[in-house]
């Protein structure tokens, strides 16, 4: 560790050159979890994300590359900063070091909420890892209307868009909220939802970073950090 810190490569799978955009997320993470110190990278050609089954494959190798090139530079944990978990599940078969995708962690959480889950999508259904670990817990899932991809999200009639996803989530007596785009992250939708909601919001860029600080704190317990 560096400083007493974790280092954690934080891997975004939208491309991007704005260097604040870039660092948002690990940003984010820092500010709750000052243990965490995150180097960030972006896959390339993605410029859009993945919003899709589609653009989920085509970022899968890329987020394994970035992977491995993390853990070859001697970080503590990567963290794969989307709900759909590209290629967290083969990067933990060839990594030593943990992989955290954001959709495991904000599904794991959000159990520990609430019995009740609605899940906030971005286009399609809840990604296959947030049905997985939620199971029967998964009563209703929505998206906002006319959105097609993070880019735009973060738009006010995005915004608008997923405030009125929220309240029709509302309706089928949910407990707590998972929201299943690490783009809410983005635009910190997390608090305002959850003041529109009376109910817990689960952020997965933030539980994204809760977990990885778990694992972290347990190896090193355990003897098992480097």
């Amino acid at each position: 560790m560096i400083g007493m810190k974790h280092v954690v490569g934080l891997i975004r799978v939208l491309t991007t050159r704005d260097e604040e955009l870039l660092n948002l997320h690990g940003k984010i993470i820092e500010s709750a979890f000052p243990e965490l110190r995150v180097v960030s990278r972006c896959i390339e050609d993605q410029p859009k994300g993945v919003y899709d089954r589609e653009s989920e494959e085509l970022a899968k190798p890329k987020v394994l590359r970035l992977a491995k090139e993390f853990e070859r530079e001697g970080v503590n944990a990567v963290i794969v900063s989307c709900a759909a978990d590209p290629a967290v599940r083969e990067a933990r078969k060839e990594l030593r070091v943990p992989v955290i995708g954001a959709g495991s962690a904000v599904a794991s959480l959000t159990l520990a909420y609430g019995d009740k889950v609605g899940v906030l999508n971005l286009t399609e259904d809840t990604p296959e890892v947030i049905k997985r670990v939620l199971g029967p817990h998964l009563v209703a899932e929505g998206k906002p209307e006319g959105v097609r991809n993070t880019l735009d999200l973060m738009t006010d009639w995005g915004r608008e868009a997923a405030k009125k996803a929220l309240k029709d989530l509302l309706k089928h007596g949910v407990d707590v909220i998972a929201l299943a785009c690490t783009g809410y992250s983005t635009i910190g939708f997390a608090r305002t939802a959850e003041g529109m909601a009376g109910v817990p919001v689960v952020d997965p860029v933030v539980a994204a970073g809760a977990v990885t600080l778990n694992i972290l704190r347990q190896r090193t317990v355990g003897g098992a950090t480097k």
